[in-house]
This record gives structure tokens, sequence and C-alpha cells, in this order.
């Protein structure tokens, strides 16, 4: 309210960001008086039906957030703003996106949580593409003009309605990060059944300080009273997240098994007395820290490093083994990860490695396809833009052997690049 009354009040010229969450329910005039100035504009959480057709008169906006409001479209006049390249709409209640509502540098689109059945062929003539939010809708399929957006690196389109993932899907030369999980095509390859992994009654756990919180659930300490042991303990939310259903990642967790490189699960949590979904999950020793921050508005795919982070050859090769020989456990249990990113990753200062946050997992069939060849070898981009990201910041001489490793996991064309396998056996050599 207060930035509302200094927008109003001419107090904020000049400003290049603008928060605004304070139940408008239109479009307040006053911000065109930050044309000159205004870069990213964020309406979040209010209770907006529509935007003005002038919206082009902010000519420096490229960032719009209009999340947690009332749109049941998506709005024609962001088409017309030339220098418009990030979209944020998540849960509204849109069921339409007409064609002419992407601008021509779009990059990153987020409608995440709607009601969309349908998007328009249009999509795949926005050559800067990158990143594509899609989770949580009732996509049948996609446009297959999305087959030329050649930079597009990032797709989430789980919890929809597709019976299939188109032959050019799999094909994209820069696909490095795929979340599909809760579609039809999906659930015909989930592992179902008894899994093998206890039950622990809620009443048997003492819920101490919160660990950590992200947008599947929260992640406290914990002591698992019969063991007496400290364990952490995460709780699910219902809500879909911008990868998918919080339920699926809990069941990818499971499934995942045990593996060196991946957070043991110690057991699921029963007799919530809200019935909410939780795991038990071994302590990480404190000496463990994230490897990277999230991606920033100007990254949109590339992870942020601390400016002064430097990795011996060692370390290097140390995680490189961990998370390529994590990734090859997940695909033999016929699971790619979707999110294998430095964010996830969390390591100590010897090189010690843990792969975590299975909230873009997907289960593929375990039998040797092209299709799950395809799905494999999406992943090992990932991989090789990590790789990459550790030997810009080693230190000393960078083996010849690793620099290659990491151009072929990168390669464009999908099927020709190495197997987690293959990778660890060049890893292992060197």
């Amino acid at each position: 309210m207060t930035t509302l009354a200094q927008l109003k009040a001419g107090q904020l010229a000049g400003a290049t960001r603008l928060d605004l969450a304070c139940g408008l329910t239109e479009f307040p005039r006053e911000i065109f008086e930050l044309a000159d100035s205004l870069e990213i504009l964020n309406l979040t959480g209010n209770a907006l039906t529509s935007l003005p057709d002038d919206l082009h008169r902010l000519t420096h906006l490229r960032v719009l957030f209009c999340s947690d409001n009332a749109f049941t479209q998506l709005p024609q006049c962001l088409g017309q703003c030339a220098k418009l390249s990030m979209i944020g709409f998540k849960a509204n209640q849109i069921s339409h996106v007409p064609a002419a509502a992407l601008p021509p540098q779009l990059r990153w689109l987020i409608l995440t949580d709607n009601s969309i059945s349908q998007l328009p062929d249009e999509l795949g003539q926005r050559p800067l593409l990158q990143k594509l939010m899609l989770a949580g809708n009732q996509l049948t399929h996609l446009p297959p003009s999305l087959a030329n957006c050649a930079n597009l690196e990032l797709i989430r389109i789980a919890s929809n309605r597709l019976t299939h993932l188109p032959d050019w899907l799999l094909t994209l030369p820069s696909l490095t990060w795929l979340a599909y999980a809760g579609n039809p095509v999906e659930m015909a390859v989930t592992v179902t059944g008894d899994d093998g992994t206890p039950n622990i009654p809620w009443s048997e756990l003492e819920l101490g300080e919160v660990l950590g919180e992200g947008a599947s659930g929260i992640i406290h300490k914990a002591i698992w009273k019969p063991q007496a042991l400290p364990v952490a303990v995460k709780l699910y939310k219902g809500t879909i997240t911008s990868d998918g259903s919080p339920l699926h990642e809990m069941h990818a967790c499971i499934a995942a098994g045990l593996h060196p490189n991946l957070i043991k699960v110690q057991g699921r949590v029963i007799e919530h007395p809200q019935g909410q979904a939780a795991l038990v999950m071994s302590l990480i020793d404190p000496s463990y820290r994230n490897l990277a921050a999230l991606p920033s508005l100007a990254s949109c795919t590339r992870d942020i490093y601390e400016p002064d982070t430097r990795f011996s050859l060692d370390v290097v090769l140390r995680m490189a083994r961990g998370i390529a020989s994590a990734a090859a456990h997940l695909h033999l249990q016929g699971i790619t990860h979707g999110d294998l990113y430095g964010h996830n990753i969390l390591w100590n200062a010897t090189g010690d490695c843990l792969l975590a946050d299975f909230g873009a997992a997907s289960f593929h069939a375990t039998a040797d396809t092209l299709e799950t060849r395809a799905l494999q070898r999406i992943e090992v981009r990932a991989f090789g833009v990590l790789l990459g990201e550790l030997l810009e910041r080693g230190e000393g001489a960078v083996s010849e052997d690793l620099i290659e490793l990491q151009k072929s996991c990168c390669q464009p064309d999908v099927l020709a690049r190495p197997s987690f396998e293959e990778i660890e056996g060049v890893l292992s050599s060197i």
C-alpha cells in the first residue's frame, strides 16, 4: 500500500522495478509515468483480470509477473511490448493463449497451474524461447512448431494430459531439463505396489527447527524417537509447483532407492493428523552446502556461483564422478532427475556430493528404446552444462579429456551423446 501511495504521489520517478500486491482490481494508470525507466513490473497477488491495451507504452519493460491473479486469458497487449522477454502468469484461471499475446523477444514463459488445453502454433516462432513452464494445465499435445526452438533448454509439462512425448521434443538440440510426471504417458510406466519403504507413525517423530523450505514442502530437523536418531522430515505441500506435483516428487524419492550420492529415505510418514504426506530422510552433515544458487532473471537457465568459487581438479573429478554415478543409478531405475543442476547439489570441501530435489523427476521405461535413450541423453546435457561450470572455476591445468567429455555431453545431436555409464568409464580413466 505504501508503494501504491508513493506511486500515486509521483515519488517513484526513475524506478526500474515496481512491486505492487495490494488487492488491485485495475491496472494503476500512474505506472505509465515510469515509462522511461521501468524494466521489471511485478503485479503478483492481486485480483486483476486485464491489462491496458496501451501497455506497450512501457517501452523498457523486460519482465512482467502477474501470477496469483484472476486472468482467464493471456492479455493480447503483451505481444506489442517490444522488449518484453519474461512473462509469468502462474496460478490464474487462464484457458486461452492468443497468438497475439506472444511478444517477439519472448525468452521465458510461465503459465503453470492454469486451465490451458491448447497453445498457439506461433509459440514456435519465438526463436529466443529458452524456458517454458506449463505444469498443471490440461494440455493433450504441444504445438509441433516448437521443434523450431533451437534455444529451448527447459520445459516443464508435468501434470497435464499428454499421452505421448512427440518425437521432435526428444531431438531438440538444446533441451536439457525436462519434467513430464503426472501425464498419462508417464503414469503408464510408473512403478506401483510395495516398494519396501518402512512406514513411520507421526507419533514417533519430534519436530524441531526448520532447515529449509521450497516450493514443494518444508524440511524440519527432527528426532525419530524409538531410534533416538536425528533425521530430517520433509512435509509436502499439496499444490502444483513449477516442476509439477509434490506427491510425484515424493514417489520418485522413494523409487530412487539407495545410492551413496543420494539422500537416504528412512521411511514414509503415516498417521499425520491432517493427512499430510511426508518423508523421513537422513540428516545431512552440516559441512555440506549448496554448490550454486538458482538462476537469476538475467541468467534464465544458468545457475549463479559465488564470484570467488574455485575448485581443485581433484574436487571437480570427485563431484563429476559422484553425480554421474547417481544419474546412472537413477536411469537404471527408470527415473530421470529432470533438474540436474548445481543448485540441487550439496557438496563439501573434499568434493563429496549429494544430488537432491526430485521435484522434476519423471519415470520412463527401463527397456533400451530410442525414446528411453533420448530421455537419458537429454539429462546427459545437463551433466555437461554442470561439468562446464565446474571446469570454468577449476584451478590449475584442466584435463583435455574432461574438456572433450564436456563437449561430447553437450553436442546438439541428442543420441550421439554418451550414456552415464560411458561417462563413468571416461571419468574413472582420468
